[in-house]
């Protein structure tokens, strides 16, 4: 069975994240035109780079043009697609019907995807796109696996399904809801949703405005509009005889922490799958990791229930913090380590070896923390061992993207993160300087 997994990459760094710990393709926005206006996304530069960078892997890139441009805007956008010619990127993902025409235009010989934001539900919808020459279709978030099934069997067997299995969902049909821009001006369609669906709300009497009253949704609070995030973990046998052939992540407005941990736990899931179908078995790890990046509670959005059935809103605001990502494995120059021998220190001990880190969060020594390693759950040790680039032995390391070495007891490579752990069990051993 071929099945893709399909990560967020919202700047370079989570590109990297991604494609290292298991997925199969990305998808990225160049500056304009894709929904994800505050991620980093790419420059046209940057585009041809990752293009580079992905394909020398072996993986996909697809590149979201999936905003709803104006009138005005079709310059930028024929400017723009233009300067794409020669990136020989895998698909662009498309959801207006001029851009697709525009598409076809200038690059005849792209593979097109039409975007979630169609809300395609039916199969009807589903042929019309395909007639259209499309070669992928992401489903609205809102069907049932019932209903995937029933438009599977109805489209030729060439044109590919795509759905979402983690992350925000709308509380809206995907980007059709003008709150946003009721409130703030920001046009969902268009990149720029500050979500005003996640606030709180109080209703205001006109005159009693200083006693604002609470809009009551039950007795544990006033969270009406605020989904739940999506998480099928736990569901990967019913994903993959869904018809579906891409299995997509959402998220590239959040951190190449969380792009490296969620896409690694879908990974180990899929691959257990595949290896051995009958004899799959759920592990619990896996949910485990994905409770340690930042989200709102989960739930399994409309796969197994309809929308009018379980509106699959939360039941506490806000969300639930992630561990803090300490930092991320780099290379090293020998010569950088001959620095440290020239001050007694070891590169190797009774107690592991030493590794150059970038900082990303503060670490201390006696912090328990976990290695994040592709095709692993996290494996806990306590910091004993820190030091500068100088060889001077550290505390901490405060300063933020600040180079330092850690002495880890298991091997380490190039990409592997290091978060916040909890000691269970550990001991702290003392340096051997």
């Amino acid at each position: 069975m071929k099945v893709e997994l399909l990560s967020p990459a919202g700047n370079f760094e989570k590109l990297t994240a991604a494609i290292r710990f298991g997925a199969d393709a990305v998808y990225l926005a160049g500056k304009a035109f894709g929904m994800r206006s505050a991620a980093d996304n790419f420059t046209v530069e940057e585009i041809y780079q990752a293009v580079d960078y992905v394909h020398a892997r072996g993986k996909k890139l697809y590149l979201t043009v999936n905003t709803l441009p104006h009138e005005d805007e079709y310059p930028a956008l024929r400017q723009f697609l233009s300067e794409l010619s020669g990136a020989n990127i895998d698909a662009m993902i498309v959801a207006d019907l001029g851009t697709l025409a525009t598409v076809r235009e200038l690059l005849p010989n792209m593979e097109i995807h039409v975007s979630t934001q169609t809300s395609i539900v039916s199969s009807a919808a589903a042929n019309a796109y395909a007639a259209m020459g499309v070669k992928r279709l992401v489903l609205a978030r809102e069907l049932t696996l019932a209903e995937i099934k029933a438009i599977r069997k109805k489209l030729d067997p060439k044109v590919e399904l795509e759905v979402f299995i983690h992350g925000s969902m709308c509380i809206s049909y995907s980007g059709r809801c003008l709150l946003a821009n009721a409130m703030g001006g920001r046009d969902g369609n268009r990149g720029t949703c500050t979500q005003p669906c996640r606030w709180n709300y109080k209703i205001i009497e006109e005159k009693r405005p200083d006693t604002p009253l609470g809009i009551e949704q039950n007795e544990l609070g006033t969270f009406i509009m605020s989904s739940k995030d999506l998480c099928m973990i736990e569901h990967i046998p019913e994903l993959m005889n869904s018809g579906a052939v891409s299995f997509k992540i959402e998220g590239r407005m959040k951190s190449a922490y969380y792009t490296a941990v969620v896409t690694n736990a879908y990974r180990m899931a899929i691959d257990a799958y595949l290896r051995d179908p009958e004899n799959y078995r759920y592990r619990p790890e896996w949910k485990n990791e994905l409770e340690s990046v930042s989200h709102r509670e989960y739930g399994t959005g409309f796969f197994f229930s309809e929308p009018m059935d379980e509106p699959q809103v939360v039941s506490t605001c806000g969300y639930l913090r992630e561990k803090a990502y300490f930092s991320t494995a780099t290379e090293y120059h020998e010569e950088e380590m001959e620095v440290l021998r020239s001050c007694g220190i070891s590169q190797v001990n009774e107690n592991g070896r030493l590794y150059r880190f970038i900082q990303r969060n503060k670490v201390s020594l006696g912090d328990a923390a976990e290695l994040i390693t592709p095709g692993k759950i996290g494996t806990p040790f306590l910091v004993n061992e820190l030091y500068a680039p100088d060889g001077t032995q550290l505390p901490a390391t405060p300063h933020p993207s600040m180079i330092y070495w850690c002495r880890v007891p298991f091997e380490v490579k190039e990409g592997d993160i290091l978060r916040a752990g909890v000691a269970r069990g550990l001991e702290v051993r003392p340096p051997d300087c």
